[in-house]
């Protein structure tokens, strides 16, 4: 390659002709690499043009080009947004959100100019871009500033970080009036936004949810060289102040724009009828989902000047032009994967990966398909169109098929496995959801079983919350419950740990210790046998006295009728028992856990008249508290519930029981306070 001259020996004209060439070919290689993802260049020859360009312009200064590379990328930052007065206000427009509204905004039209109904009233539609507005103010053929449109009247100036957004000019053509306003939207590309949130990610930096906010954030920031690392783009759809007369209709005019340079979308229907543009709607609506850019409607605008002139504008929306509004709830795009997730209580979730596609402001590439029985209605198969709503505007769903020529996928195998640890996935009677039997072994839902294993509840484990239990796990210490119980072989590493010292890790450790043993009930309760609650999880510790007594009742062949026939316990709760033990990995986690703790039988029941009662407290209690007056009721050989139904046999009620009380009047149940309460365990006792 021939070396370049040195900047100080070259001629202005020489100078000048190679800033315009560096200007160009830096602009050439910038919407190549931010807009297109395709460089051409590898970084170190586009950093030689840039610092070559520097060079000249520091030799050369007033030969700085208003286009120059030095203010995209750079640039000093500046203190802040000046304010930018419009010379015609940027005004907002109206929408509407039907055809049949769009045919009433049309009527409207011709009532205010008073034309017969045979008059050849037309139109032009646009694609309406959701981007940031922006007008760009040229004299005399050079661009002076450009701002945002802000509150319609006043804007701010953001000049510099325009000159990088591809899609405009910075110098008009001989020809272009004096004073030439042009207005549009600043955007950015679903391409060019998911590149820039890759980047964002790999470096760190906020992820943007969407284009329109990622456009909007990245022209509005102080320092130049900011605006210019993003994929911004910039679109016309009209102009405010004109020194002179381009064309008599709205389509001449913007077609007038475009000859000079500016990119005015090829997403444009002009000299229509409003037939013509609602049938461009409803195909521009069905395509939306694959257009380059996100879009929220199309722009509907009275094609002649003069009857734009004539209609004017109302408040600050004009008469000539609407916003023919799409629904931004819902969108259409391709289903390219159905995965299932593993939630915490075990649930198997159907999740549809999605192309993405803007959906009420958000990039969605995930939906829920709930569960087997839904995919099943809706038929969805990987490879087909979908359409996809926000539920509730937060949760994204797929709603249905688009219909499509041309062969389909298979229909989707619901999986009878746990994809996380290979479990048993099993399905109620009566109910939709297909859950996991891995309990305590399935990784997906270990957190949850740990951090209930320890709870308050269950083993009580004093100072192993979840924090802990997390960091634990994240540094391999536990992976399943028997773990816990052999941290005291791994002393060395928990004083490793940031933030232990001897003193808090023996506490824990002794913490830990006391409770190898514990009654029966709550270790029961600890493992997270679905549908097995407190009261339950007693009922059975009291049946069977034993952990391998009720493992083996729950394996034998007559096991729902063995537990069934225990006083409280029905055939949802046999089923899930029968569930949880046929799964090997939970009955190997069990052996291993009995291994390091001693459940300890409960003392014998009271043979009093309370036995077999269920009781419910409510309210606030002033001699004991809720677990001890519980354990009082439980004593007794009453089992305790935690809400009131036509089973209860008393409720005991504290002041603010509210509800409970309520529906134990309306039940006809018995109801005692505390000092009733504590008087009928008196008498209880007594008699035993």
């Amino acid at each position: 390659m021939t070396a370049l001259p040195p900047p100080d020996a070259l001629t202005d004209d020489e100078a000048a002709a190679e800033l315009a060439e560096l200007a160009a070919a830096i602009a050439h290689h910038s919407a190549l690499y931010y807009q297109k993802d395709a460089p051409q260049l590898s970084d170190a020859d586009y950093d030689a043009l840039v610092a070559r360009n520097a060079a000249i312009e520091a030799a050369f200064p007033h030969l700085v080009r208003a286009d120059s590379p030095s203010f995209r990328v750079g640039a000093k930052p500046a203190s802040g947004f000046g304010k930018i007065t419009h010379s015609k206000p940027m005004l907002s427009l109206d929408n509407v959100f039907s055809d049949a509204e769009a045919l009433e905004f049309g009527m409207r039209v011709r009532r205010f100019l008073n034309l017969p109904e045979d008059a050849d009233l037309r139109f032009r539609a646009e694609a309406k871009i959701d981007g940031l507005s922006c007008a760009l103010r040229f004299e005399g053929g050079r661009l002076v500033h450009g701002a945002t449109r802000g509150d319609g009247a006043v804007g701010e100036e953001v000049t510099a970080n325009l000159t990088s957004v591809t899609g405009l000019v910075h110098r008009l053509p001989e020809g272009a009036p004096a004073v030439t306003e042009v207005r549009g939207e600043v955007y950015m590309t679903k391409a060019g936004f998911a590149a820039l949130n890759e980047r964002q990610a790999a470096s760190g930096g906020k992820r943007f949810a969407n284009p329109r906010n990622a456009a909007a954030g990245s022209l509005r920031q102080i320092d130049p060289a900011v605006s210019a690392s993003r994929p911004l783009a910039f679109i016309v759809h009209g102009w405010g102040e004109l020194s002179d007369s381009v064309g008599a209709t709205q389509s001449a005019v913007m077609e007038a724009i475009a000859s000079w340079g500016f990119d005015t979308g090829v997403y444009a229907l002009g000299d229509a009828t409003m037939e013509q543009c609602l049938a461009f709607t409803a195909d521009l609506e069905r395509r939306r989902a694959d257009l380059p850019f996100d879009i929220d409607g199309v722009v509907y605008k009275v094609e002649r000047l003069d009857w734009q002139e004539r209609l004017g504008q109302v408040a600050r929306s004009p008469r000539w032009a609407v916003a023919h509004k799409f629904p931004a709830e819902k969108a259409e795009t391709t289903l390219l994967a159905i995965d299932i997730q593993v939630g915490r209580t075990g649930a198997l979730t159907p999740v549809a990966r999605l192309a993405p596609v803007t959906v009420g402001g958000v990039v969605v590439t995930n939906a829920t398909l709930h569960n087997e029985d839904e995919i099943a209605r809706l038929d969805v198969r990987v490879g087909d169109r979908v359409r996809v709503q926000r539920a509730g505007d937060v949760i994204p769903q797929v709603l249905g098929v688009v219909p499509q020529d041309g062969p389909r996928g298979q229909p989707f195998q619901f999986p009878d496995h746990c994809p996380a640890c290979g479990s048993t996935a099993v399905r109620e009677e009566d109910g939709a959801v297909r859950r996991c039997t891995g309990g305590l072994t399935c990784p997906a839902q270990r957190h949850e079983r740990m951090r209930h294993f320890v709870s308050r509840n269950a083993l009580d484990i004093e100072g192993l919350g979840t924090e802990r239990l997390e960091q634990f796990a994240a540094e391999g210490l536990i992976e399943g419950p028997g773990d816990i119980f052999r941290l005291a072989h791994r002393r060395d590493d928990l004083l490793a740990l940031p933030g232990f010292k001897e003193k808090s890790v023996d506490k824990l450790l002794g913490a830990i210790e006391e409770r190898r043993s514990v009654s029966l009930d709550r270790f029961l309760f600890a493992l997270g046998i679905r549908h097995v609650g407190e009261v339950t999880a007693r009922d059975l510790a009291r049946a069977f006295g034993s952990a391998g007594a009720l493992a083996e009742a729950v394996q034998a062949d007559d096991a729902i009728a063995r537990l069934t026939a225990v006083n409280g316990i029905g055939k949802v709760v046999a089923q899930a028992l029968v569930d949880f033990f046929a799964e090997p990995h939970n009955r190997a986690t069990l052996a291993d856990l009995l291994g390091e703790v001693t459940p300890a039988p409960l003392p014998p029941v009271q043979q009093t008249g309370l036995a077999g009662k269920t009781i419910v407290f409510s309210g606030a209690l002033e001699q004991s508290t809720r677990e001890e007056a519980e354990a009082q009721a439980q004593a007794l050989g009453a089992r305790t519930a935690g809400s009131v139904s036509a089973r209860t046999s008393l409720l005991v009620a504290g002041p603010g029981a509210g509800s409970k009380l309520a529906k134990a009047q309306a039940l006809g149940v018995p109801v005692v306070d505390e000092a009733g309460w504590l008087a009928l365990v008196a008498e209880m006792q007594s008699l035993s």
